[in-house]
């Protein structure tokens, strides 16, 4: 639990869990105060499990939502309200704090000096200088003759995770002295394509996370706050506490988001009655405890629709789990199904007769087009939603002792309510160049785009430098040249110690980065194995987020191409990678 003291009365905290509140209660806190939205992302816990524990604990629980980037006028007499109310000492949240620590300084401006607010948010560590306007308008004093939008970057980056850290890294590698900004609420960086091992059994979950400074690069500004709103038309970016940044070039990287709830049932009974998922940190241990616990039974495996990230994690979770139990000798106790939404097993059909193999080695039962609709975790009941070739649906309960659960996924809101979407939600980008089709200050890269390709850290590893190419070349009123040709690659775990390693590009065209020789992508391989276990993650931590581009130099175009020629991609020269 992070508290931070503004005045002996109140407290301000990032999310805070229902185990946090007993430490508030024992640290003398009267009252808790969420100011975060239920259900605002995937990894926040309910607040009705927090208000439990509140109960629990003898506080008091006030619940006062604010929407990221638009603090009210109501929400500020709200939260002045409430602490004339309340007995302190209060601690109030949010996903950062910021939200909390504003909503106090905008509540105790009319009878405190702005400059004695901003310092008291500044000891807290919570830079409100961009306040100043509307602290000193909430006092009835004149606006202060300063730039209402506060400070400007040459390149703004929205999201510090693999996409955002690692086209910081390219630019960086490029020009030193670039004026660079990152936009990022967590303190903690992961490594995701770590979590199927964790499920599996081979890694630890904390090799698999660092602290978020650790690898922020030290030329960055950091803004440890989340994305609110976009106003591209001014070239500005919305915090959450309303605070605007500018920039040159704003580099969007923000991921996407798990709907939990799109499944009805299935949040309440994540870690317990036997349903895991691999895509969460907090989940995969779990994953492992309950491959090792079960002896016989069902255990179904689900895979949403499309889009999710690396589209091979289902099934990677599934082989690792049937290697254990053939290894146990408990195999041909255990009846294993894998229901995917999809009409195929993987979406690269070179690949297929390599997982297919496994499939009947396993006994696996393959469901294609079921879809995984809603969960009852006390009766271990799943219920889903099964097509036939002819299009007719109808709904189809399984019971199971194991179920593991990959989650539909989506653009987060943040995006998909904002100017930078395309009618699905998803940030519009140009395939090739990564560049926002509408607005040429705007590129972007990772899950939250609209590009065809897989899902993948290994696509973001070509995509960065792709986008730092053009980048520079932007803010020198140039034309993209570098281009990305839809890389992606997919390490299918099929047993401990063999990998299907898929590689391949727009349309599903293979693009093996070694020979066939030495590996051969098509059938399982131990060389891969030991790519995805020992060399992948000191890749990623050593040379992927500090701008090094091994085996992932951008391919450019020979010439600058005229709009209508700028799809053409042909002609490529390939620049030295790290250059």
């Amino acid at each position: 639990m992070d508290v931070r003291q503004l005045s002996p009365f109140i407290s301000v905290s990032p999310q805070l869990t229902p185990a946090d509140v007993g430490l508030a209660a024992s640290a003398g806190f009267k009252a808790i105060i969420g100011n975060r939205p239920d259900r605002e992302s995937e990894d926040q816990p309910a607040n009705d499990d927090i208000r439990a524990a509140c109960e629990r604990h003898g506080l008091s629980w006030h619940y006062l939502p604010v929407v990221p980037g638009q603090i009210t006028d109501d929400d500020i007499r709200a939260f002045r309200n409430l602490l004339d109310e309340l007995q302190g000492p209060v601690l109030a949240f949010c996903r950062t704090g910021t939200r909390s620590a504003t909503l106090w300084a905008l509540s105790e401006a009319a009878h405190l000096d702005a400059d004695a607010v901003l310092r008291a948010t500044a000891a807290a560590g919570y830079d409100l200088a961009a306040q100043r306007e509307r602290l000193q308008a909430q006092s009835g004093m004149p606006p202060a003759s300063q730039n209402a939008f506060g400070v400007r970057h040459d390149v703004l980056i929205v999201g510090g995770g693999a996409g955002g850290l690692a086209v910081a890294g390219s630019l960086l590698r490029r020009q030193p002295d670039l004026d660079i900004a990152v936009v990022e609420p967590r303190t903690e960086h992961y490594y995701q394509p770590g979590w199927t091992l964790v499920g599996g059994g081979v890694f630890d979950r904390r090799q698999t996370v660092r602290p978020m400074a650790d690898v922020m690069p030290e030329q960055v500004k950091w803004y440890p706050s989340a994305a609110a709103g976009f106003e591209p038309e001014q070239q500005q970016l919305v915090l959450e506490d309303g605070e605007r940044i500018g920039y040159r070039i704003l580099v969007v990287a923000p991921g996407l988001a798990l709907d939990w709830d799109a499944i009805p049932g299935l949040r309440d009974t994540l870690g317990r009655n036997g349903v895991t998922s691999n895509y969460l940190f907090d989940l995969a241990p779990y994953t492992w405890e309950l491959i090792q616990s079960t002896r016989g039974g069902r255990a179904l495996f689900t895979q949403p629709p499309m889009p999710i990230k690396c589209a091979g994690a289902p099934q990677k979770a599934m082989y690792l789990a049937c290697d254990h139990w053939a290894r146990q000798q408990s195999l041909k106790y255990i009846d294993v199904e894998f229901c995917t939404a999809g009409a195929a097993l993987f979406g690269v059909a070179d690949y297929v007769p390599a997982l297919m193999d496994y499939v009947q080695k396993y006994g696996i039962k393959l469901n294609l087009q079921h879809n995984l609709v809603g969960v009852d975790g006390g009766r271990r009941c799943a219920t889903f939603k099964v097509t036939d070739t002819e299009g007719h649906s109808r709904e189809v309960e399984k019971p199971f002792d194991m179920l593991h659960v990959c989650p539909p996924q989506k653009a987060p809101a943040f995006i998909s309510a904002s100017p930078l979407a395309d009618a699905a939600g998803w940030l519009e980008l140009d395939p090739e160049t990564l560049q926002h089709k509408r607005f040429g200050d705007i590129f972007g890269l990772g899950d939250a785009g609209n590009t065809p390709n897989a899902k993948t850290a290994a696509a973001v590893r070509k995509q960065a430098p792709v986008v730092a190419e053009n980048v520079l070349r932007a803010l020198r009123g140039e034309a993209p040249r570098a281009v990305y040709d839809g890389y992606g690659s997919c390490p299918l775990t099929v047993e401990r110690g063999k990998i299907v390693l898929a590689e391949f590009g727009y349309g599903g065209k293979l693009q093996p980065t070694f020979p066939t020789w030495l590996v051969e992508g098509r059938q399982p391989s131990r060389l891969a194995w030991l790519l995805k276990e020992k060399l992948l993650p000191w890749v990623y931590w050593n040379a992927m987020l500090k701008g090094r581009e091994w085996l992932a130099g951008p391919q450019l175009l020979a010439h600058s191409p005229a709009p209508h020629e700028a799809s053409a991609a042909c002609n490529f020269e390939e620049r030295k990678p790290g250059t």
